[in-house]
């Protein structure tokens, strides 16, 4: 290939993972980097990484990353001919690609008329419907108030599904499964895509239950040529957000592939579609050479690299030279699928508390590495991640000649991978990779949802918490107490005028109770050399190696073992009685249920107000975190009192509000605290803060 001379110097309009995976293919090429940033990413891997970095603007997305102003300006800048936007934020907002071309600069991408046909789900559908390629069954018409969506889905089978017509990343996607349910979904729907994406327009498709979900990553130039580079199986989804990504499906035959393929093509061409693209397809799993059209991805797809390692390619690569208006140097012959490659997606949750969405500050990172074994990650040690963005960290992805290689070389990474300071679902991702339905390739789009139930997380055992009380202890100055008492009586290490006691700690797990540990050296850890963070655990004759790391300011020490991990809080005096006093006002206030925020958030919604009467069920507070949004419910029919307002940024376990029931007492016990109060934690007056979930890293 010839060089690409066209672009001296690239802007890289994204952040985290991708931000680096685009900075390291422009190295590989020669072009100077220009990064973008938030004040919240200030100390972000991309912006050390990148030859030049730019401030955008505050944290929230609509005042830094989705600024086209901000954008274009930092490219003018820095003399970026060209703009790599990734995936998410502005990668297919055709506004921008309007004011790139403007500006005369160049956006590695599809032009802005395949990115408005695309980018609206129902113009999509009706546009690729007219070429002749097969469209799940719906109700899929522009302008559509809820009383006419209603009355068009009388004659429709349920369960139906609603979508937005604008995004992805299955935001805003509602399942109605009978009549009765659709107007109040029809307005949760709304509400979110209005937030999300600045369009509430919605569509309804039928439901099609136990489908496959399978994409083929499509690649034009400027020339005339369109090529597919074969298909990803993407059905082990939750809550339509795709989890675990393979190439090639274990579903599909040579013939399927093929007309797949080809049907990709023509609805590439239909668009003029230049670039790389991915386009999305529903498989019956009992009639696998049945597919249908579901929308087209007109950007690189967070799981681009099980393609790049199955067909050789460096995507990235393709993209900035057909941008560069270079032809592609590749036929459909010349595309060979090579053994097999999977990735998982490191999410910041937690999967044992549904899922809910974790924050913190990295205190400990070990990334997998080996044979066949890629990882695309946001992560470093000192690493703040919060709220603000995508929950995705990082993808570990492995190759191996068979897939069952590719498996087992996934499982033993992801078992390698050590984050410590920030919850993540890497356990739940072990157990879904040996899932025997996964491994016999039996998967479908509702497989999670099938075994969630069935699953269960590994708890600190009592070697756990034994080992981290040793590490504390360790950590300690020799003859200092946790008060910095240098005298006899403040030694860390028992000593007592009638002889050596042994020291205790208080360790908590969560929510439950205090356990007092002993140390008592009835176990011993030893550092592993060359391994921060990593020590020999030895006790009752065994051995194995753990992960540990403690809080700067001593308050909680996490600890980690075989993709499962945990933060122990240490608890002084004054946090045993906090504890102590938050119980007895728990068990004092029954006749008054409270609802605490279960993850770190944004108050999106406050549905009703301090006096109302609510039923039981009713929402009262809905809180926003990473892309998902939780509607807290009133556990029983009474008076709330809610102590939070919209666009209020709430802590994990926060006190939101209060139902008081119809026959409860009217006054609180005498002396018990009552909670904060109602502007505890407010921001200033003024318009709530930006919902950042048009970050949408994925259908």
């Amino acid at each position: 290939m010839s060089a690409v001379a066209l672009f001296d110097v690239v802007l890289v309009a994204n952040r985290g993972e991708i931000a680096r995976r685009v900075l390291r293919t422009l190295r590989a090429l020669g072009i100077r980097s220009v990064a973008v940033y938030s004040e919240a990413d200030r100390d972000a891997p991309h912006v050390r990484e990148a030859d030049v970095a730019v401030c955008v603007g505050p944290a929230a997305p609509a005042e830094s990353y989705l600024r086209v102003d901000a954008v274009v300006e930092a490219a003018r800048a820095t003399g970026a001919r060209a703009i790599h936007p990734g995936y998410g934020f502005l990668s297919e907002n055709a506004a921008f690609a309007r004011a790139c071309a403007a500006a005369g600069i160049v956006l590695i991408g599809p032009g802005a008329e395949a990115l408005e046909i695309m980018g609206d789900k129902i113009r999509a559908k009706r546009h690729v419907a007219a070429s002749g390629v097969p469209t799940v069954p719906g109700v899929c018409e522009p302008g559509l108030d809820d009383d006419a969506l209603v009355a068009a889905a009388a004659g429709m089978d349920y369960p139906l599904l609603l979508k937005p017509s604008a995004g992805g990343g299955g935001k805003g996607m509602h399942v109605v499964g009978a009549p009765g349910e659709l107007r109040e979904a029809l307005a949760a729907a709304r509400r979110v895509a209005a937030a999300a994406f600045g369009d509430d327009t919605l569509l309804i498709e039928r439901l099609v239950e136990r489908p496959r979900h399978i994409e083929v990553q499509v690649l034009a130039d400027a020339h005339g040529t369109v090529v597919h580079l074969g298909e990803r199986e993407c059905s082990l989804q939750r809550r339509h957000q795709k989890v675990v990504e393979e190439a090639p499906s274990p579903l599909l035959d040579p013939a399927t592939r093929s007309r797949m393929g080809e049907a990709a093509c023509r609805v590439a061409r239909s668009v003029g579609y230049t670039g790389v693209g991915t386009v999305e397809f529903l498989v019956p799993a009992e009639r696998p050479d049945t597919f249908w059209f579901m929308e087209m991805n007109t950007r690189l797809q967070v799981e681009h690299p099980v393609t790049e390692l199955v067909t050789g390619l460096d995507l990235v690569e393709q993209q900035v030279r057909v941008a560069a208006g270079e032809a592609l140097a590749l036929a459909q012959e010349d595309v060979v699928l090579t053994g097999h490659a999977v990735e998982a997606r490191l999410y910041a949750e937690d999967p044992a508390r549904g899922f809910l969405p974790t924050a913190g500050t990295v205190l400990a990172l070990q990334e997998a590495s080996g044979p066949g074994i890629r990882v695309d990650s946001s992560l470093a040690e000192g690493l703040t991640v919060g709220s603000a963005y995508d929950p995705l960290l990082a993808k570990v992805v492995a190759w191996g000649a068979t897939r069952e290689q590719a498996l087992d070389r996934l499982d033993l990474a992801l078992a390698d991978t050590v984050v410590l300071g920030v919850g993540t679902n890497t356990e739940y991702l072990r157990a879904l990779v040996g899932d025997p339905a996964v491994r016999a390739g039996e998967t479908d789009t509702t497989l999670i949802e099938r075994r969630l139930p069935e699953l269960r997380f590994t708890a600190p055992d009592e070697t756990h918490l034994a080992a981290a009380a040793a590490f504390l202890q360790e950590r300690r100055p020799a003859g200092r107490s946790p008060s910095g008492d240098p005298g006899p009586w403040g030694r860390a290490d028992g000593w007592r005028p009638t002889g050596r006691a042994h020291p205790a700690l208080r360790l908590a797990h969560g929510l439950e109770q205090p356990r007092r540990v002993v140390v008592d050296g009835s176990v011993r850890l030893t550092p592993l050399p060359g391994r921060p963070h990593a020590h020999l655990l030895e006790t009752g004759g065994t051995a194995r190696t753990v992960h540990l790391a403690a809080a700067p300011d001593g308050s909680s020490v996490w600890i980690g073992e075989g993709g499962a991990a945990f933060e122990l809080a240490v608890l002084d005096r004054a946090r045993l009685l906090e504890r102590t006093l938050a119980a007895l006002e728990r068990t004092a206030g029954t006749a008054a249920p409270e609802l605490h925020s279960p993850m770190p958030g944004t108050v999106v919604a406050v549905p009703v107000a301090t006096g109302e009467r609510v039923g039981e069920g009713e929402a009262v507070v809905v809180v926003e975190a990473m892309k998902m949004e939780l509607r807290l419910t009133a556990p029983t029919a009474g008076t709330v009192e809610v102590l939070v307002r919209e666009g209020e940024v709430v802590r994990l376990h926060q006190l939101l509000a209060r139902v008081v029931p119809d026959d409860a007492p009217a006054a609180r016990p005498e002396g018990l605290p009552a909670g904060p109060p109602a502007h505890e934690n407010a921001p200033a007056a003024g318009p709530p803060p930006h919902r950042p979930s048009a970050e949408e890293h994925s259908p």
